[in-house]
């Protein structure tokens, strides 16, 4: 009999989440319940190169540089985005990983793993 994929996170509505899966998904959801936040990660995500330089976010979020590098940075200590520093600027690119990691905890269709 084959073994089937370990899923990461399992979804809220098939069983009670361990204490360390509900504070892991509770971050990126907190990460995502503001607007701003929100719209940055559609806008890393929505890059047909993968990636987009912090510079090029300011004027399409309309906030100021110190605004959108705070809001990055939430991003990225949620594990949503990953930064990688190239001169004065860093290019940010979305964690697929995590985001299915989210979908999958709401019932969505669930990463798996080997």
């Amino acid at each position: 009999m084959a073994r089937r994929a370990q899923v990461c996170c399992p979804s809220v509505l098939d069983a009670p989440l361990s204490e360390k899966e509900a504070a892991k998904l509770a971050k990126g959801f907190a990460a995502l319940a503001d607007p701003a936040r929100l719209r940055l990660l559609s806008l890393i995500a929505g890059q047909d190169e993968g990636e987009v330089c912090a510079c090029e976010l300011v004027e399409p979020l309309g906030r100021s540089q110190p605004t959108v590098s705070h809001h990055l940075k939430v991003l990225r200590e949620a594990g949503l985005v990953e930064g990688e520093r190239r001169g004065t600027w860093v290019w940010y690119r979305v964690v697929p990983d995590a985001l299915a990691d989210l979908r999958a905890s709401l019932g969505g269709k669930a990463r798996q793993r080997a």
